[in-house]
């Protein structure tokens, strides 16, 4: 009977084990299957929001895909996939950039600049064809940077940038990271087993401004156009970072061996169908319908949300552009044509004067409303007191408002003959707008300060944001609005008040979420792990920007020390000339500002260099200038960057006299070998530079 028992309790045990795995197996199945559900449901959102501008679904929603998506891979990571659309937010993993050979070279345009032009390369195309009657295309002309994209069985595998045309940088890994772009195509669509789409990489206004204006509160040169900026972003070595900078894509261009298509519009049309944002193209039945087009989208581009510096004009038929060929640079069917700088006159309603965070007067000139460059214009820099006496600006006069270089606009002029009788010159304030302090005029320059630093509103709440910035603190969720909500409330009066908030005091002002605090205190957790440098630069001591912080941390080593030294001790240092030494000293001397300090030591920030940095400094390359350039194997340029720091060197951007060496890499650029063979600097490759540091 026992023996009955026991066999009987095996068969069960083994039925049990079964159905467990039987309902593990239909479990993975499921998951399977819903990991696929959920990427092509994840892609077909994406391309309604970045491409076709019609969400279908709330970002809370999509949010919420996008989280159980994460949450199944993480369970079945052999089922990953480097083209889900978790993978669109990047890496912070550095990797080099691969040089890769076009299968067919990347010409460049020719360019011209009258529709006398236009006509003229009309004429040349139809005499290339034996008069043969021609169809033109016109198209809009991205101001971004070129890319190749290259796809095998609808799923994107390359991504290369134009490069010297023969070649281009293989930066796939970030690429992917633009939501605009295809990862892979529906299975349904009619489209060349390989084939290779070409467009431009651009950063629309609306990101530029923000990346901008970042980047101006961070104290860090500011791009000079969304080209520059976009192609700046493409060769980032940290994904992550091009993925929250917001690059779009537009496409113009299609190649495959055998296509199907006759004309150039067919095979724009198909690539839209295929889900990829399309240059907007029109067919132009006469050389009068080319000057409209010209005319209408010199108006009308400066509403589009990207910026464009011309139009693109081709032929339609394929036929036609492999009959007519190319020179050695620039295919005989296409000519760009450019557009003349933007420039546009409106009214002067006023002039304010701004307090920043170092008390620096701003004056700001208020305008009537102008559309320039794809953004409407409202207000411009007049920088200082002497632009305005250069300009001779009067009250309400109307004046001629430029985008320097696309960054922000300025007025480059007056038109006088507008100007209204018995207008007054503008006049430079005498005493701060806010605190009515007197304004003192810094030694040698041009700009008025307010010397009330301690209790000027603008130059307290200017330092917390300063300090709470992404180069400083990075604590996120407090920009300027909480800034001064947070001042106005009295919980903040100085940065040290900072770490005595808590989420009840937030979410008991107004408007204030519970989210939001939260993520308030996880970023004041967070900083305290931020190194000693950054600190440094966090405090907004005056002319101590984040690479003076740097030389500052790593010549002091603490923050005791660099309170108690004197201005010889600290002008001796390199790059800390007399002007730096003194506000230094000038910082420390103020009571409140070492309460501040001593407050912020107990709340847990790093006051010195870890043991860790200490340990790994040495003064190999003291003393020395380096310029790096070129194409890299075993590191990063950052990577490079931070060795030179490390080892007591300074990486420098150009080529002078003072160059100690060039650490180069493949494809050093042209310019800088001339000019480093013309000076005599040295260049060393990858291999003698580490060996200079074992």
């Amino acid at each position: 009977m026992q023996q009955q028992r026991s066999l009987f309790d095996d068969i069960e045990s083994n039925n049990i084990d079964e159905k467990k795995t039987i309902q593990a197996q239909d479990q993975h199945s499921h998951d399977e299957a819903r990991i696929v559900e959920l990427r092509e449901q994840l892609n077909r959102h994406n391309h309604s929001y970045y491409v076709l501008n019609q969400p279908t679904i709330s970002d809370q929603e999509f949010d919420q895909l996008m989280r159980e998506l994460q949450d199944l891979e993480a369970k079945h990571p052999e089922m990953n996939d480097p083209l889900s659309p978790t993978q669109r937010v990047g890496s912070d993993l550095s990797q080099g950039f691969e040089q890769v050979i076009h299968e067919r070279p990347m010409m460049s345009l020719g360019n011209s600049y009258s529709i006398e032009e236009v006509q003229d390369f009309l004429r040349r195309a139809s005499d290339g064809l034996n008069g043969e009657p021609v169809e033109i295309v016109g198209e809009m002309k991205y101001d971004g940077t070129s890319i190749s994209i290259t796809y095998e069985n609808g799923r994107l595998v390359r991504a290369v940038t134009r490069g010297d045309g023969v070649r281009g940088d293989d930066v796939t890994a970030n690429v992917i990271t633009i939501r605009s772009i295809p990862l892979e195509l529906p299975k349904e669509m009619n489209f060349p087993q390989k084939f290779e789409v070409r467009g431009e990489i651009l950063l629309p206004w609306s990101s530029f401004e923000r990346l901008n204006k970042e980047r101006a509160f961070n104290e860090e040169p500011l791009f000079a156009n969304p080209r520059n900026a976009a192609a700046g972003t493409l060769k980032l070595q940290n994904s992550a970072e091009v993925a929250r900078r917001g690059l779009d894509a537009y496409f113009y261009f299609l190649l495959a061996d055998n296509l199907p298509y006759k004309t150039h519009t067919e095979a724009m049309d198909a690539i839209k169908s295929w889900g990829f944002k399309v240059a907007h193209t029109e067919l132009l039945e006469s050389i009068d319908a080319v000057t409209d087009f010209i005319e209408r989208w010199d108006k009308e581009r400066k509403t589009l949300p990207v910026a464009t510096d011309g139009l693109v004009f081709k032929l339609n038929s394929l036929r036609q552009w492999l009959n007519l060929g190319a020179t050695a640079k620039s295919p005989r069917w296409a000519i760009a044509f450019k557009f003349a700088p933007e420039r546009e006159c409106t009214k002067l309603k006023s002039v304010s004067f701004e307090v920043g965070r170092t008390g620096v007067i701003t004056p700001v000139a208020n305008l009537e409303p102008v559309l320039l460059s794809g953004t409407i214009v409202k207000r411009a820099s007049l920088h200082n007191e002497d632009i305005i006496r250069q300009l001779n600006i009067h009250d309400h006069d109307m004046v001629y408002v430029e985008k320097g270089g696309e960054i922000i606009p300025k007025i480059v002029g007056v038109d006088i003959k507008q100007r209204e009788p018995g207008a007054e010159p503008v006049r430079f304030v005498t005493h701060c707008p806010v605190c009515g302090t007197p304004l003192q005029r810094i030694q040698g320059e041009a700009a008025w300060v307010c010397p009330n630093k301690w209790e000027c509103k603008p130059q307290i709440t200017g330092r917390i944001e300063h300090f709470v910035s992404r180069h400083a603190m990075n604590i996120d969720g407090i920009g300027e609005e909480v800034a001064v909500q947070l001042h106005d409330s009295g919980l903040v009066n100085n940065i040290a008040d900072l770490y005595d908030l808590t989420v009840d005091k937030l979410v008991s002002l107004d408007r204030f979420q519970l989210k939001s605090a939260q993520r308030i205190m996880r970023g004041l957790e967070q900083s305290r792990q931020v190194p000693f440098e950054r600190v440094v630069y966090a405090l907004s001591i005056q002319f101590v920007g984040e690479t003076i912080a740097k030389v500052l941390a790593h010549n002091v080593h603490n923050i005791d020390r660099l309170m108690e030294m004197s201005a010889e001790e600290l002008a001796a240092i390199p790059e800390i000339g007399p002007k730096i030494a003194q506000s230094i000293v000038e910082y420390f001397a103020v009571g409140s500002n070492r309460d501040i300090v001593e407050r912020l030591r107990w709340a847990g920030l790093q006051m010195a260099l870890s043991e860790q940095e200490l340990a790994s400094r040495t003064t190999k390359l003291e003393g020395k200038k380096i310029v790096i350039s070129g194409v890299f194997q075993h590191h990063s340029r950052e990577q490079y960057k931070a060795m030179i720091d490390q080892n007591g060197g300074k990486n420098v951007s150009s080529i002078s006299k003072a160059t100690s060496f060039i650490l180069a890499g493949e494809n050093m650029g042209p310019s800088k070998l001339e000019k480093a063979n013309k000076l005599g600097i040295e260049i060393i490759n990858e291999e003698q530079f580490l060996k200079m540091l074992e």
